[in-house]
């Protein structure tokens, strides 16, 4: 066959790609259609540029797109990737290979292997930044536990985990730094308006009619802020890391100035 194709591994059909953009998924409307369940209905799309092609997961799956087993957002297509759509693998072909000389070969940006619970742990981090509220800090230890009905402790044993694999160091504003390099990279997208509405942001303490860190003991308090100290790095301060319009950054540095709480 001439020119870029696809070929479900599962029954080997062969398809091509279409001169701009290719879709994948369960649904009957898409170009490539894929039977298994962990796909969903508009998974992913393959889109071509002149001799190139990438793929774009379009964040709609709880399952992910993998190029070569890794999780991916957005990237560039060579010859013979394997590609994962949820638990369906399909491989392209087709695409012309390009020397390029070693001084000027881009290095492509690789996130690092995500377990299914990392990534579940990174969307709830993250979910409240990518909300229509302006400002908002990602989620707490606290509010992940919860949004994913597991133990505080779990969710931090994750997050210390995370930080290594994304290689964020000891410092200010650990967590939103960490959900900062998960935007940029394109491992969370945010939630499609019939979701958002499912998943409205989380309300605080003081909301939920809980009571603060600050009417806890003293010798509590040292206990919670050391934990939060190791999981996060430090206390959440107004100087704000750099990151996705530093919004993540003024948030936690109001929540930190304006409640007086240390983030866990």
């Amino acid at each position: 066959m001439e020119g870029p194709y696809i070929r479900i591994e599962e029954t080997g059909d062969v398809i091509p790609l279409t001169e701009t953009v290719t879709t994948v998924g369960r649904g009957s409307g898409v170009d490539v259609r894929l039977a298994d369940p962990s796909v969903s209905r508009l998974h992913a799309e393959i889109v071509r540029h002149g001799p190139y092609a990438y793929v774009a997961d379009l964040g709609l799956s709880r399952n992910g797109t993998r190029v070569n087993g890794r999780l991916v957002a957005r990237r560039v297509l060579e010859e013979g990737d394997v590609l994962s759509f949820g638990a369906a693998r399909c491989r392209v072909g087709g695409i012309p290979r390009e020397d390029l000389a070693a001084e000027v070969e881009l290095r492509r940006s690789a996130s690092p292997e995500l377990t299914r619970r990392e990534l579940d742990v990174l969307t709830s981090l993250c979910r409240p930044a990518l909300s229509d509220e302006a400002f908002v800090a990602p989620a707490t230890a606290r509010e992940i536990a919860a949004d994913l009905v597991v133990t505080e402790a779990a969710v931090k044993q994750h997050l210390l985990r995370l930080y290594q694999k994304f290689r964020i160091p000891e410092g200010p504003n650990r967590r939103v730094r960490l959900a900062n390099e998960v935007i940029a990279l394109g491992l969370v997208r945010p939630l499609p308006p019939a979701e958002r509405a499912a998943h409205p942001p989380r309300p605080g303490p003081a909301e939920r009619g809980e009571p603060s860190s600050s009417g806890a003991s003293p010798a509590r308090r040292r206990d919670t802020d050391r934990a939060a100290r190791e999981a996060d790095g430090a206390v959440v301060n107004s100087d704000a890391a750099p990151g996705i319009g530093g919004a993540l950054g003024r948030a936690a540095g109001g929540q930190a100035n304006g409640t007086g709480q240390r983030v866990s």
